[in-house]
């Protein structure tokens, strides 16, 4: 708002008193004017409605009392004994009366005129406001509440509403989506982005537990392979069209039914992987230096985020010694109760140590990496939730949740681990709860919330990042391991406990080595 500011000089009434001695007289006279008397016989002896006589005048002692003396013989309108002249006081009560007239009016003039231009500066749209404005209004205060970098890219966000308002077309709806993305993309943030409600709907499917297409988790290129051209494979969900095609983590996909990924955005290739069951998706896919085109055919992938198996070590000086595997897939909302049941299944076993395995495990919910972790850690802190500012909220285990906090434990991750997998694997790293074997994570250091729009539509918000229990940004630089894993140590549980059974395999394990810190 604009405002209008006035400034008033002051008009002193122009009496000016002095303190004199009248020298006919026994009594201090003081605070009379200092100016010589005008004589002037036409004037009034009314004076700010008290009578005055030409005979007497008021004088003033110092304790501020009125005292009346008769007056010496003078002029009239003067009173000779105190030289005050009547008709001057009555020019300067005019005088007076005018200034302060013309104040008030100036003054009255002025408010009014604030009062106008606050009506115009202050004036909304509301009235006038159409549903599509509403809705892109609705989508730019979910930015301004959660979007965890407060000054969004460098830019006025409030300004950038009020010149949206004014200068992008919201005529239909397609045209309020184009005008919500054109406001996203100036946050500069891939993983801040609109979601069309069939988008929103499969993403909300996907938490839930189930999809409908080939089971690749993709991403943009890391440090890690930051000179491929194209979008990376995270993870190939087991059993799933493209795992079972060959796809692997690190491969990159170069194009998806013959349109280039090349300046693609994550989420527009993953609605065109998705699609209705039995339909077919072809693929263009590069691994290491060969490219194979593939045409696979989409199936509904249920995320079932858990399988285990009891392992059993035959080795030297180990003979009969039980491990208890886990493979967590994803953090759907059933992942957290999943480990669980799997931890207490295989303790009915008698296993003397777990491996959590959390490769190509692509992340999921947020709050369902939190719950997994106080499964393992009697207490500790577990990440530290940061925005432009610093930590600005704790995640920590009190023990109430605990589970297994006391066998020993190894974690596998590799280049297909990311988000809240990596949440997890660093929260038990630097708690020195488990062992980290296998290679570099993806390093996704930044924490996404979904949220719901009034017409079906939604926004997921980048509302922090994240920082490891010991201050380690791991964005796009991952979580580095304690050890490397053999070379052909296998992704699936079988071909896991197989490696403990035969000492001449190339992917063989020395239990006792594996949890030795």
């Amino acid at each position: 708002m604009e405002a209008v500011a006035f400034s008033f000089a002051s008009c002193p009434i122009p009496l000016v008193f002095s303190s004199t001695k009248i020298n006919n007289s026994q009594t201090n006279r003081r605070f009379f004017p200092t100016r010589r008397p005008i004589h002037n016989p036409h004037v009034s002896n009314i004076i700010q409605g008290y009578s005055v006589s030409p005979l007497w005048c008021a004088m003033f002692n110092i304790s501020g009392r009125t005292k009346c003396l008769k007056a010496v013989k003078g002029a009239e309108g003067t009173c000779a004994c105190c030289g005050i002249n009547i008709h001057k006081i009555i020019s300067w009560q005019e005088k007076f009366k005018h200034n302060i007239s013309v104040i008030f009016v100036r003054l009255v003039t002025g408010m009014m005129l604030v009062i106008s231009v606050s009506l115009i500066v202050c004036k909304t749209p509301s009235g006038a406001l159409t549903e599509e404005n509403r809705l892109f209004l609705e989508a730019w205060r979910t930015v301004d509440r959660a979007y965890y970098d407060k000054t969004f890219n460098g830019q006025s966000w409030f300004r950038y509403r009020e010149n949206a308002l004014r200068n992008e077309p919201m005529n239909t709806r397609e045209e309020t989506y184009m005008a919500i993305r054109k406001m996203l993309s100036t946050l500069d943030d891939p993983f801040t982005r609109f979601l069309e409600p069939e988008k929103f709907k499969s993403l909300r499917s996907g938490t839930q537990g189930a999809l409908t297409g080939v089971g690749l988790s993709i991403g943009y290129p890391t440090m890690l392979n930051e000179s491929a051209t194209g979008l990376v494979v995270i993870s190939s969900s087991p059993g799933g069209p493209a795992n079972k095609a060959g796809v692997v983590p690190g491969d990159v996909i170069l194009a998806i039914d013959d349109t280039s990924t090349e300046d693609m955005d994550i989420y527009d290739a993953a609605d065109r992987l998705q699609g209705a069951e039995g339909s077919s998706v072809k693929l263009a896919i590069r691994s290491g230096s060969e490219i194979r085109n593939l045409v696979l055919k989409r199936e509904k992938v249920t995320l079932n985020p858990v399988k285990s198996r009891l392992c059993e070590i035959t080795s030297s000086g180990m003979d009969g010694f039980r491990i208890g595997y886990i493979k967590l897939t994803s953090f759907n909302q059933n992942a957290s109760g999943a480990v669980k049941d799997a931890i207490e299944m295989l303790r009915n076993n008698n296993v003397k140590a777990f491996v959590l395995d959390l490769r190509d495990n692509s992340g999921g919910l947020f709050p369902e990496g939190i719950e997994i972790a106080k499964i393992w850690l009697e207490k500790g802190v577990i990440v530290y939730i940061c925005d432009s500012r610093g930590v600005r909220d704790i995640y920590e285990a009190d023990g109430s949740n605990t589970v297994a906090a006391s066998e020993p434990l190894v974690v596998l991750v590799n280049r297909g681990t990311a988000s809240a997998s990596e949440i997890l694997a660093g929260a038990l790293k630097d708690n020195k709860r488990a062992l980290l074997y296998g290679e570099p994570t993806f390093g996704k250091g930044k924490i996404q919330s979904v949220f719901e729009l009034s017409d079906g539509s939604g926004l997921a918000v980048t509302v922090a990042r994240y920082e490891t229990p010991a201050h380690t940004d791991i964005n796009k630089v991952g979580i580095i391991p304690d050890h490397a894993l053999p070379t052909s140590f296998p992704v699936d549980e079988d071909g896991f406990c197989a490696c403990f059974k035969d000492p001449a395999s190339l992917c063989n394990l020395n239990g006792a080595e594996l949890f030795a810190r």
